[in-house]
């Protein structure tokens, strides 16, 4: 009986370390705390508050992993360098949109840049059919009059591309650092590259609730997604985790009615739909990479 009661218990943490489940509580995870990181944008700048929460989440990361930052490569260097860049620039361009535009489409049209990236990775035909699906959703929401701002739209499409370029650094990192020693080092980067223009906009920050909230964004938006995204991308291919990041819109969505009350049109919910469904899709049909380099195992 306890042994077959173990046996269970291993299975379930097996399949909850399953690199698919492991980005679906991150989608899950940096959603709910950007709802949060949005309620406080009438008290913080949008700028300042991607500073505290990269600035926390660093702080964090550096005293868990506390990095191995001797014996490394020029090149490994310049990898985590390149990925703290994206990551800075790709959650500043996101929290401008989310400050224009419904969370829910923001996020949708974000999702261009890995949309972009599951389209060049792809060698399946039924592959594309995803891809194309999850193209339709987000031309979709450009038939709806009204209600959206340019500038927000810009910001999100700038955030998709960092997007992109964060999901290759992402893999290059895991496979060049380890554990989540690159992380941490990368979130360090984003955090003191964010710094000058977070002192331009620090009013609000002298609050104490503004920093309790901004502990938790950076857990639920950083610590936790990107340590689990570090980790799936060892061992799955960047066009499937491209394809299951379009539940982002759906999570970010579902998450911005409960916490902010913002409501979505039909046209709108239809094409989060078809960005889903290519989710569901690529979810049945992809197959994740068991092969896990020696040196990429995590610490």
């Amino acid at each position: 009986m306890v042994a077959r009661f173990s046996t269970g218990r291993a299975s379930f943490r097996t399949r909850l370390a399953h690199p698919v489940v492991l980005v679906l509580i991150g989608i899950a995870s940096v959603q709910i705390g950007a709802t949060f990181a949005k309620s406080l944008f009438d008290e913080v700048s949008p700028t300042a508050m991607v500073w505290l929460r990269l600035s926390l989440s660093a702080l964090i990361l550096l005293a868990i992993t506390r990095p191995r930052v001797r014996g490394l490569s020029r090149r490994d260097w310049l990898v985590v360098l390149a990925f703290g860049a994206s990551l800075g620039l790709m959650n500043w361009t996101i929290y401008q949109a989310f400050a224009r535009l419904p969370i829910g489409i923001a996020v949708t049209i974000e999702f261009i840049g890995p949309l972009t990236i599951a389209l060049v990775t792809s060698r399946r035909a039924r592959d594309l059919v995803w891809v194309a699906l999850a193209a339709a959703g987000v031309v979709l929401l450009g038939l709806e009059p009204g209600r959206i701002s340019i500038v927000g739209v810009l910001f999100a499409l700038a955030a998709g591309a960092f997007w992109a370029a964060y999901i290759m650094l992402s893999k290059a990192t895991g496979a060049r650092w380890e554990g989540i020693d690159g992380l941490a080092l990368a979130s360090t980067v984003a955090a003191v590259a964010l710094t000058p223009a977070a002192l331009t906009s620090a009013d609000g920050l002298g609050a104490p609730h503004v920093w309790l909230v901004g502990l938790m964004v950076g857990l639920m938006s950083s610590v936790v997604p990107y340590s689990l995204d570090l980790v799936a991308l060892r061992s799955i291919k960047p066009s499937l985790y491209a394809i299951l990041m379009s539940l982002e819109p759906a999570a970010g969505a579902l998450a911005a009615i409960v916490v902010l009350h913002e409501g979505l049109s039909a046209l709108q919910w239809l094409a989060i739909a078809c960005v889903v469904a290519a989710s569901a899709g690529a979810t049945r049909t992809g197959k994740p990479e068991h092969h896990v380099p020696a040196e990429s195992t995590p610490a």
